[in-house]
């Protein structure tokens, strides 16, 4: 093969595999956030309205987004439910909000409920100033509340709330593309927030997704577990995932989720270093 049609085969291919990518996430995470399944992305949710531009909703707020999953701790005996929608306003703010129904039978709490309100502002987009390395940056924040008995017994908060800063980079240099992104937290979250809240704490996160193919997407994603008063600390949080672009619009996800040793969760009477086992999570995202 002439070695310039070669290099155009090969560039074209890239921007298949990247234009997959970035209509595929982000995702709505597990509390509606534009990310991946417990982190946020700093892309905001919902594709435009018109390709062309021609809507006169375009640049205005974006198409909605909505998202399922389902978590099962088994050995836990935990099984959660969410679901959730986002969208996002001059291509800047997003907005999203998500329930959550946690069946924790093995805790005292039969069932769960749980609320969340998000907002996304972008400050810095991908690849800004005509560069090809700066990533995209967001700041944004999450309140979050749950109605678990626990709170009365740990002396809990119902209500708390989330502020985090993230930057996200889809890198296309590398053979296939690579997503990358990493941020900061501020939580007073006890269990993702679904036991309740405490004091704040400071913590990290990441995610790394890789492209083999130009439908599928395979990754792994992060959460330091924050120590927010009393002697409680969480568990750090990580996740293997996979991701199939089915079409521009429907994405599947199915993971292997890691939330710490669950038998710690009551050990001595205490909540000393929660973890509610380990367990399968899917997911159905749909971008209208």
């Amino acid at each position: 093969m002439d070695n310039k049609y070669f290099k155009l085969a090969i560039l074209g291919a890239i921007i298949a595999l990247a234009d997959a990518l970035s209509a595929g996430v982000p995702l709505n995470n597990l509390q509606g956030t534009g990310g991946i399944a417990f982190n946020p992305l700093a892309y905001t949710a919902g594709l435009p309205w018109d390709a062309e531009g021609t809507n006169t909703l375009d640049g205005i707020v974006s198409k909605p987004q909505i998202g399922t999953w389902y978590v099962n701790l088994n050995d836990a005996r935990i099984n959660w439910w969410a679901t959730s929608a986002a969208l996002t306003f001059a291509d800047r703010l997003e907005v999203s909000g998500g329930y959550g129904l946690v069946n924790a039978h093995k805790y005292g709490d039969r069932s769960i409920n749980t609320y969340n309100l998000g907002a996304k502002l972008k400050l810095l987009d991908e690849n800004a100033f005509g560069t090809c390395w700066v990533p995209a940056i967001a700041v944004g924040g999450v309140y979050k509340y749950t109605d678990s008995r626990t709170v009365k017994a740990l002396r809990l908060d119902n209500d708390g709330f989330d502020a985090y800063i993230v930057a996200s980079k889809l890198i296309t240099q590398t053979p296939v593309p690579v997503l990358l992104s990493a941020g900061l937290l501020l939580t007073d979250e006890v269990v993702n927030g679904v036991v309740g809240h405490n004091d704040y704490d400071v913590v990290a996160f990441g995610n790394i997704d890789v492209l083999p193919a130009e439908n599928i997407a395979v990754g792994l994603e992060y959460k330091q577990g924050a120590r927010v008063g009393d002697g409680i600390r969480n568990h750090d949080y990580w996740d293997a995932h996979v991701a199939w672009f089915v079409n521009s619009q429907l994405t599947l996800v199915a993971a292997f989720a890691e939330t710490g040793d669950k038998d710690k969760f009551y050990r001595n009477g205490s909540a000393k270093d929660l973890g509610v086992g380990a367990g399968l999570v899917l997911s159905a995202q749909y971008q209208f």
